[in-house]
């Protein structure tokens, strides 16, 4: 849609800029219409855009229980065993073997007891059960740009100065 004629005017724009000999300017009239075209759309985008999030509602139960259905947290399962000391390689075979065990039973990484944790790995606790949960997850991710409270405000006090500064 609208990014690829972004982007397909963003490169007529170069292809013009790098056929321009150093000193001669007077193709620079072919710039206007990808240009004018690129803000025409980006304008109108931003228009629709900012009235279907005004409007915006969401389920956050059916959110809930859908972030649980897949195996989204496998990773953070892994993750907690290179932290006990575990190799990666390793951590990955061993969260690879519970994924597959799980599809063949028809269950979901929330429903394991520590029993069928340790079955696969006696590294596993009970700390271990905490990384399955989706909520604990992005909670955890505290880096910039993360998925923790924490991250997503400061990233949003971040947006909100840069558009007050440049109003």
């Amino acid at each position: 849609g609208k990014a690829c004629r972004a982007a397909g005017n963003f490169i007529a724009l170069l292809t013009v800029m790098k056929g321009l000999p150093l000193s001669y300017n007077r193709d620079m009239q072919e710039d206007k219409e990808p240009l004018f075209d690129t803000v025409d759309s980006v304008g109108r985008t931003l228009a629709v855009m900012t009235a279907l999030v005004s409007r915006l509602s969401f389920d956050e139960q059916r959110m809930r229980n859908a972030v649980r259905e897949g195996f989204l947290t496998a990773t953070d399962l892994a993750d907690d065993l290179v932290e006990k000391g575990v190799p990666f390689r390793t951590a990955h075979e061993v969260v690879g073997r519970i994924v597959r065990e799980c599809q063949e039973r028809g269950r979901t990484l929330d429903q394991l007891t520590l029993a069928d944790l340790r079955r696969h790995e006696p590294a596993f606790d009970r700390k271990s059960l905490k990384r399955i949960d989706p909520l604990d997850s992005i909670r955890r991710r505290r880096s910039p740009g993360g998925t923790s409270a924490s991250s997503v405000a400061a990233q949003i006090e971040f947006w909100e100065r840069r558009l007050a500064e440049t109003a």
